[in-house]
């Protein structure tokens, strides 16, 4: 029998300890945005919902939609400032076929993963398909790179993906989460490399 007091212990334990990697990984992306600001691009964070990151999630209580309860994956993007404009005071990234994203995905847990991940690097080459409409903004298939995520990122190091609505590449460079302990790292493993990734598509 578990005892009520220890049980207890355990749950305010486990929710600590998310809730400071969840902080841990916004200072991340915080830290990314500022360094990339700086850069000769400019480059600015996508907002699909705001300032914000986008993850697949569901409150469903059916098994497999509580499985989506916790966040587990989830991604921002960047966008050099002469690839967006401003429309109602809204910053939005027009998809063209000259359009790179510097992109960041986060995955803190995943059914085949032995520790979290962070994926950095370019999105390019995008398409859209005649027959889809709606989709003019990057912004507008984020959440769709989330909900397609085993096709999108079934080999996330390069990526070539084609649906009914997008087709598009990607190249990125995987890292461990917990190997980047300082902004040196975040330069090292992920800044300075996925750079060079997207200058020189």
């Amino acid at each position: 029998m578990v005892d009520k007091n220890e049980l207890i212990e355990q749950t305010n334990l486990a929710f600590d300890f998310i809730q400071k990697l969840y902080i841990e990984t916004s200072y991340l992306i915080r830290e990314i945005e500022a360094s990339l600001l700086e850069e000769d691009e400019r480059f600015v964070i996508g907002r699909p919902g705001g300032y914000a990151i986008t993850g697949r999630r569901s409150a469903g209580l059916e098994p497999t939609n509580v499985n989506l309860w916790p966040l587990r994956k989830f991604a921002v993007f960047f966008a050099p400032k002469d690839k967006t404009e401003t429309k109602g005071g809204q910053l939005i990234t027009p998809i063209g076929e000259s359009l790179r994203v510097f992109y960041l995905r986060i995955v803190l847990d995943d059914k085949d993963l032995n520790e979290p991940v962070v994926y950095s690097g370019v999105l390019y080459n995008f398409g859209i398909q005649r027959q889809t409409k709606g989709i003019t903004r990057f912004e507008h298939i984020m959440t769709h790179l989330e909900y397609n995520e085993n096709k999108v990122f079934k080999n996330a190091e390069k990526i070539d993906y084609e649906d009914a609505r997008i087709k598009f590449q990607g190249d990125l460079i995987k890292n461990s989460l917990f190997e980047i302990n300082d902004s040196r790292d975040i330069h090292e493993k992920i800044i300075d490399p996925s750079l060079k990734l997207f200058r020189k598509i």
